[in-house]
């Protein structure tokens, strides 16, 4: 049976069915489709002044390599100026193939590309030390929950080095909906509370930070990729067979094969939930060590870097159960309202 027509030039054949609508198209078509509704997004959302300097957290994978790519394409109608940062965790045997990647595409582009390393900002720990530190422990799993804390931490100190008024990452609707299923399923109201909206405004000196490929799916990134021949780094991180993630993601899968529209209305549902005043996380403070946003004394990551110093390193943040008690008592929803 031959290909239909495209539905929007009515002219070339369609290359593929968009998943979540089930429209034909053409790669060309599709490809003018996807950028049109990332400019909606941008737009719509008020995410990105006209005069911004947008810091894009580049990490050499698909979904970095199509914001910037997109990004770059929106530029000049959108007045922005693009920088890439790259973070450099630490993990040997993975992240420099991804940096050459992320290196590749700087040249390419003619985008000036800095990258910051965790050896650099927090006093010599790379994640392969982190996970070294954590061997034997019980505590292999956290790893992911470290590198999370420490790479938004880094990125923000590497937009920061650039002159960034915004920060840009590439998390589409299925990372979105992986997080809203993993907050359901350990019953955070705290980061439940915060998973809505298309990012972060900039409270407490932090930089505004924003998701402008929120709404698109995972399969149609990857389609975009392939459609415009981007080129990007697509291993997979050694340490993420052991993250709870994992879990969430097959169970998405497995919600998106009865409901394909599972990962969007996920995505919908924390913009739209509400929670009663007495579960509300508390406003957030300056953290103490380093004056960033905190809900506690010590921010997420130097309450984890402070752990790992001691050789204590915890399980998940916002867990004491080894750590003597020097804060005093906390209700429930300041406790959960400490996880990130």
């Amino acid at each position: 049976m031959p290909a239909p027509t495209c539905a929007s030039c009515h002219t070339a054949r369609a290359a593929l069915r968009r998943p979540r609508s089930g429209q034909a198209l053409c790669g060309p078509c599709f490809c003018t489709a996807f950028e049109a509704e990332v400019l909606h997004t941008v737009v719509a959302g008020r995410l990105l002044p006209p005069g911004a300097v947008v810091a894009v957290g580049a990490s050499g994978g698909k979904d970095s390599t199509v914001l910037a790519h997109v990004l770059r394409e929106l530029a000049p109608r959108l007045g922005l100026t693009l920088r890439l940062v790259a973070v450099d965790e630490g993990i040997g045997g993975y992240r420099d193939a991804a940096l050459a990647a992320v290196r590749r595409q700087a040249e390419r582009w003619g985008l000036p590309l800095t990258i910051v390393a965790y050896e650099d900002l927090f006093g010599g720990w790379t994640m392969d030390a982190v996970a070294r530190s954590t061997a034997g422990t019980g505590r292999g799993r956290s790893c992911c929950t470290f590198c999370g804390v420490l790479r938004r931490r880094a990125l923000e100190e590497g937009a920061r080095l650039v002159g960034a008024t915004h920060v840009v990452t590439g998390h589409n609707a299925d990372d979105v909906a992986e997080t809203v299923l993993m907050n359901f399923l350990r019953g955070d109201a705290a980061r439940l509370a915060r998973g809505g909206g298309l990012g972060s405004a900039g409270e407490g000196g932090a930089l505004p930070r924003c998701r402008p490929l929120q709404f698109a799916s995972q399969k149609e990134v990857v389609l975009y990729a392939h459609f415009r021949r981007l080129d990007y780094f697509s291993e997979e991180c050694v340490y993420a067979p052991r993250a709870f993630r994992g879990h969430a993601r097959e169970l998405l899968k497995r919600l998106e094969a009865v409901r394909p529209t599972a990962a969007l209305d996920l995505v919908h549902s924390a913009e739209r939930l509400a929670l009663a005043p007495a579960v509300r996380p508390p406003r957030p403070g300056a953290c103490s060590r380093c004056g960033a946003l905190a809900s506690r004394a010590l921010c997420q990551a130097c309450a984890l870097l402070d752990g790992l110093a001691r050789g204590r390193p915890r399980l998940a943040i916002g867990e004491h159960k080894h750590e003597p008690r020097d804060e005093g008592p906390r209700s429930r929803a300041q406790a959960a309202a400490a996880a990130f």
